[in-house]
């Protein structure tokens, strides 16, 4: 037969609260799940800001997130563009809309919603950091090397 038969094990405290019908549907969405972490770190630069502090990597990963659910809620709106070498999507008229299509239009869908931001307004030059500032060094920490492995003759009893 073409189908095999599919295991899944839920463990927990709490497993025998969920269905095989939900724990089914968890187990699909982890596909989109994957989907999602390799076009955010492809085409959202989700891991490209790299910083020491934690709280600006986790608005950046927001940020990520964010971007990708407006190209989710922009996918009614897009219009396929296919490049020169892209002949396929020209003839066949009910292409899924994917998220790189949608990013490819995504100029033309705010050009044509428009925006309620305001212009910038420039406010002057600012006057910097005060005159004898210092600013605290970052911690150091010690660089851990691998140590050599004991030879097993070593580690027998006598």
């Amino acid at each position: 037969s073409i189908w095999k038969p599919m295991w899944l094990i839920v463990i927990g405290s709490r497993r025998d609260e969920l269905s095989l019908v939900d724990c089914y549907q968890c187990y699909r969405q982890r596909y989109d799940m994957e989907h999602l972490f390799r076009f955010g770190k492809q085409r959202l630069l989700m891991t490209s800001y790299l910083t020491p502090d934690v709280h600006h990597e986790e608005n950046w990963f927001k940020l990520t997130l964010l971007s990708y659910v407006n190209l989710w809620a922009a996918r009614k709106l897009a219009v396929v563009l296919p490049r020169d070498w892209e002949q396929y999507l020209k003839t066949n008229k009910s292409i899924k809309i994917t998220p790189s299509l949608v990013q490819r239009d995504f100029s033309r869908i705010i050009t044509t919603l428009g925006t309620f931001a305001k212009f910038p307004k420039r406010r002057g030059f600012s006057s910097g950091r005060i005159k004898g500032y210092k600013k605290a060094p970052r911690t150091r920490h010690d660089v851990i090397k691998k140590g050599s492995k004991k030879s097993t003759e070593n580690l027998k009893a006598p």
